[in-house]
């Protein structure tokens, strides 16, 4: 054995002496070292970068939420949503958005309109339906409802319905200043009052229904020849003379210092033209009833009728 396989040898034996690992160290896979056990550095928040001198101008579109610095190793949590208004605060408008008190009277209101328009078309059912228990007990309500403003005039769905067009007609005989006495011509109230009524939107009852009804309250007090019967026939005279003698005096019919002492009515009755279609042949000549010579009572000639 030479010298340095002799110093070799203490070595060698004490490997050989050393006992073999067993199988299940062998197959233990090999610690970590050092620096993997060791624990990771904490990281430090990254500081904002500082601001310069001059001014930035602001973005076009700012974030939805402000930036939040978040502790580190933590992730950044957006802000809670706003708190949601109550339904009963958004979106109130109309009758809702007004106080108690003037909702009460809204409601009110709508009641009483609601009662007036079925009391209103119970009565006219009650008007136009045939006579029944209640017709016969409350029939002076229903009639003073419904007349003059709500007349029913069924002519028009009659089998036979009106087929003339009647034109009440005046004329004065006038006193005038000088000592003399004249007639003036006719006037035709009944076209003076189409012209009224044609082209507007709320023609008065009187303009529609006071000459023509008058005229009416006439001829079914009066028989052909002109003659009265009864009271009412003479009460027929006295409201059409009234009427005719007020519309002498809007039209000035007497002139400057005149006065009005008698005037005449008379009606123009015209058949309304059949249509082109139709083969009934009608005359077309006016018909005209006059009546006599009404004289005014002192009150009627100097202007007292209003």
């Amino acid at each position: 054995m030479s010298p340095a396989e002799s110093e070799r040898s203490p070595v060698a034996s004490a490997e050989s002496e050393r006992p073999s690992a067993s199988p299940a160290e062998s197959e233990r896979p090999p610690a970590a070292s050092a620096e993997s056990e060791r624990p990771p550095a904490a990281t430090e928040p990254q500081r904002p970068p500082a601001a310069s001198a001059e001014p930035q101008p602001p973005s076009a579109s700012p974030a939805p939420y402000p930036a939040a610095l978040s502790a580190p190793g933590r992730a950044a949590t957006p802000p809670a949503p706003a708190p949601a208004l109550p339904p009963s605060s958004v979106g109130r408008g109309g009758v809702a958005a007004l106080s108690v008190g003037y909702q009460i009277g809204v409601a009110v209101a709508l009641a009483v309109v609601a009662i007036g328009v079925w009391v209103h078309l119970g009565m006219v059912f009650l008007h136009v339906a045939p006579s029944n228990t209640v017709t016969k007990q409350h029939g002076t309500a229903v009639y003073d409802w419904i007349n003059p403003e709500f007349e029913q005039n069924w002519m028009l769905f009659a089998p036979n319905p009106l087929q003339q067009n009647i034109a009440v007609q005046v004329r004065a005989e006038v006193a005038t200043a000088e000592g003399g006495v004249r007639t003036t011509g006719w006037y035709d109230l009944s076209a003076q009052d189409g012209r009224a009524i044609d082209g507007s939107l709320l023609p008065s009852h009187t303009q529609q229904n006071e000459l023509r009804r008058a005229w009416d309250f006439f001829v079914s007090t009066h028989d052909g020849r002109n003659r009265a019967s009864g009271l009412r026939g003479s009460l027929s005279e006295t409201y059409l003379r009234r009427i005719v003698v007020l519309r002498l005096e809007r039209e000035d019919a007497a002139g400057p210092g005149g006065v009005v002492e008698r005037v005449q009515v008379r009606a123009r009755t015209t058949n309304v033209r059949p249509p082109k279609w139709s083969r009934e042949q009608i005359p077309d000549d006016p018909v005209y009833r006059e009546l006599s010579w009404w004289s005014l009572p002192a009150g009627e000639a100097e202007g007292g009728v209003r």
